[in-house]
């Protein structure tokens, strides 16, 4: 399962898509809107998908993952909007017979998440606007 949405995520939700009885393991990681960013305090996050494109990446790095790890399922879901401190903005899980290929296939997801960044982020400070893209 691959997600973008604007509702918030769960976790269990995203961790059922992956759960299979083949499987020893799943591996999860949640990604979270924090309070500090370069030494600034952060109010809030907006992620854009201004191309709708970002579903295509995030199954690219899924893909890529399943070609290099012995994995049997992987789900990523991604909100956009904006996302207030606390908010959980990934779910990356992966489910697989074994703990290692689990852990490392997550790890690389989670890297090509942020290498790649699918979405357009706009993080809003105190006192000042960044846009990445």
């Amino acid at each position: 399962m691959i997600e973008i949405t604007e509702c918030p995520l769960s976790p269990e939700r995203v961790i059922a898509k992956v759960l299979s009885s083949d499987c020893g393991c799943v591996v999860t990681y949640i990604g979270l809107i924090r309070d500090c960013s370069e030494g600034k305090p952060v109010l809030s996050v907006e992620y854009r998908d201004p191309n709708e494109d970002a579903k295509n990446q995030l199954q690219k790095i899924a893909d890529e993952a399943k070609q290099q790890w012995q994995i049997s399922h992987m789900a990523i879901s991604h909100r956009i909007g904006k996302l207030s401190v606390g908010e959980i903005n990934l779910v990356i899980a992966v489910a697989s017979a074994h703990r290692n290929e689990g852990f490392n296939a997550c790890q690389y997801a989670v890297d090509q998440f942020k290498q790649r960044l699918p979405t357009m982020k706009k993080e809003i400070y105190q006192d000042v606007v960044i846009i990445r893209s």
